[in-house]
């Protein structure tokens, strides 16, 4: 039996795309998801920012965040789909249950890094 699972992915595209193409170009790519009976949660356009490190040689990228259901095989696949498209600068697909640790790890983080510059002062 297959296991459907919720999944966050980011992609970073290419800053010379133009933002309205970017969710129409991405709809291409999910249809993967959808043709497997996933199902496509949310897709947010973050926009232009800027790059934590030059990728490709450029400093920015338009950064995305897709959650949907699917499989994991039709995750991989659409994550291949991914890397191999040249405006697709990055990609990361996290299990939800993942994605969600990793905010609760970071604000934890944040929170104590917040509460040691209190002691100090």
């Amino acid at each position: 039996m297959t296991h459907i699972h919720q999944y966050e992915l980011m992609v970073i595209l290419d800053p010379e795309v133009d933002e309205r193409q970017v969710a129409p170009k991405l709809d291409g790519f999910l249809k993967v998801i959808t043709a497997d009976g996933g199902s496509i949660d949310n897709v947010d356009v973050w926009g232009k920012r800027r790059l934590a490190y030059e990728i490709q040689k450029k400093n920015e990228g338009i950064y995305a965040v897709v959650n949907f259901t699917a499989t994991s095989e039709a995750t991989q696949e659409l994550d291949r789909q991914l890397k191999l498209n040249e405006q697709i600068m990055r990609t990361k697909v996290l299990r939800a249950e993942e994605a969600i640790a990793q905010v609760a790890a970071e604000k934890e983080r944040a929170e104590a890094k917040a509460a040691r510059k209190a002691a100090k002062a």
